[in-house]
């Protein structure tokens, strides 16, 4: 059992206010897993710098120079944010590639937890509360994000196994449910190119996703295939620089609802986790469809 939260803003004059409210919704889902927690955060600030969020066990220790030992490394200015035990290095979107090989050796405690244009992960082991205190979520702005909360069934309760998973550029997903065909389709995906940090069922549901929409399928065509390719019950939630999108396995077994308003769209585990969105007593509020996909995107 987990709690999933996500918040799509149609007006732009609610980013400001878009981690505050995600964290209310989140809070709201604590006592559906206690274990860990974790949200992304589309930023409003598109520049033409990419950013690689990174988390350490050991911060002081790891971001001590970083951002001048990287750029050395890399032959590119890095500016760096520290955020508790997570960091968002920021650089020319060219030199990715050669910023994550050169943080493996420079930093190879470090762990990457999202890479993009606008997206930054901050997750951790523990409450949702905590969580979003140590990162001051609150202040965070942004045009959409998700949010988890996770009681842990098929892996250990670390900051790794916290959700959400990223195995693409500026993608993430989160995930209620357990997936029962992951060892095999990791074992695929591998051979395909895909690498993995955990043993986690999720993860594996990410690079697929990713996976597919490398290959030329849009979010609402990658979320389509999982209903075939995927075994188990699930309820994902997928977030893209653009939008996000929702899909429930054909059984649908594991609870979720969302709401639509001029304003914005909204999804919880349950209804309590919205109730104090703005205008929420005026929303179209529908549990979804089993085996159907939703999508929104600027």
């Amino acid at each position: 059992m987990c709690g999933i939260v996500g918040l799509f803003l149609k007006d732009k004059s609610l980013e400001p206010q878009l981690g505050s409210m995600l964290t209310d919704m989140l809070v709201t889902m604590t006592d559906r897993g206690p274990d860990s927690a974790g949200i992304a955060i589309y930023g409003n600030d598109v520049d033409q710098n990419f950013k690689l969020t990174v988390q350490s066990d050991r911060p002081d220790e790891d971001f001590a120079n970083l951002d001048k030992e990287l750029a050395d490394a890399i032959g590119t200015p890095v500016s760096m944010r520290l955020k508790d035990t997570h960091a968002v290095l920021e650089m020319d979107a060219g030199k990715t590639k050669s910023a994550r090989a050169a943080l493996r050796e420079l930093r190879p405690s470090v762990r990457v937890m999202s890479v993009g244009d606008t997206v930054e992960i901050y997750k951790e082991v523990g409450l949702p509360k905590d969580v979003a205190e140590r990162f001051d979520v609150r202040s965070m702005s942004g045009s959409h994000g998700i949010g988890h909360t996770r009681m842990a069934t098929e892996s250990a309760i670390t900051t790794m196994g916290a959700h959400p998973f990223s195995t693409g550029s500026d993608q993430c997903l989160v995930h209620n449910g357990s997936l029962s065909n992951h060892n095999s389709l990791r074992r695929k995906l591998k051979r395909e190119g895909m690498t993995f940090e955990t043993e986690n069922d999720t993860e594996v549901g990410a690079a697929y996703l990713t996976y597919k929409m490398q290959n030329g399928s849009n979010l609402g065509e990658a979320l389509e295939s999982s209903l075939e390719d995927l075994d188990g019950f699930f309820t994902f939630l997928v977030g893209t620089k653009d939008g996000f999108g929702v899909v429930r396995d054909p059984i649908a077994c594991k609870p979720a609802v969302m709401a639509e308003t001029d304003q914005y769209v909204a999804f919880g585990s349950e209804y309590r986790a919205l109730v104090n969105l703005p205008g929420i007593e005026d929303a179209k509020v529908w549990e979804p469809e089993p085996a159907t996909v939703y999508f929104w995107s600027h």
